[in-house]
């Protein structure tokens, strides 16, 4: 998680966040879950969790956040964790999924979220400060579940 969250080009999480607020943050509270990809020998490649997204009427809405340590980039981590997630999500009764920040600069997420039918509602320009690309949309995905 430190690597993803101090390059500062796919989160948007704070650069300095320190660990003590990164848990804090990326393990929620039930109904909210958290969730670990490990190889054989038990080394962590990647991890996410989902939370329900909004409260009182929208609460049948998720919503669910991923990191892939950037070694594992690619090997199928995130299109396994985000199947789970889809399925899990499903299985605790929500309606639908939504992510309410998807770097449209990160090609491979939004590639992997579209294979797993998510679609781009809409983007936010200028929504995400890229270290590398300036000012990019930060794009807002749903799938009904």
């Amino acid at each position: 998680m430190q690597a993803i969250v101090r390059a500062g080009e796919t989160f948007s999480w704070d650069r300095g966040t320190t660990r003590e607020q990164a848990q804090l943050m990326w393990f929620p509270e039930p109904p909210g879950r958290t969730f670990v990809a490990v190889d054989s020998d038990g080394d962590v490649l990647g991890t996410a969790n989902s939370v329900r997204n909004h409260h009182g009427g929208a609460s049948h809405i998720a919503s669910a956040s991923f990191m892939v340590g950037p070694a594992h980039s690619g090997q199928g981590v995130g299109r396994a964790l985000g199947e789970h997630v889809i399925a899990q999500a499903r299985q605790d009764g929500f309606r639908a999924l939504q992510f309410n920040a998807v770097v449209e600069t990160n090609l491979p997420a939004v590639h992997l979220w579209r294979s797993l039918g998510l679609n781009v509602l809409g983007t936010i320009p200028e929504g995400f400060r890229h270290p590398v690309h300036g000012y990019v949309g930060l794009h807002i995905m749903h799938r009904a579940l």
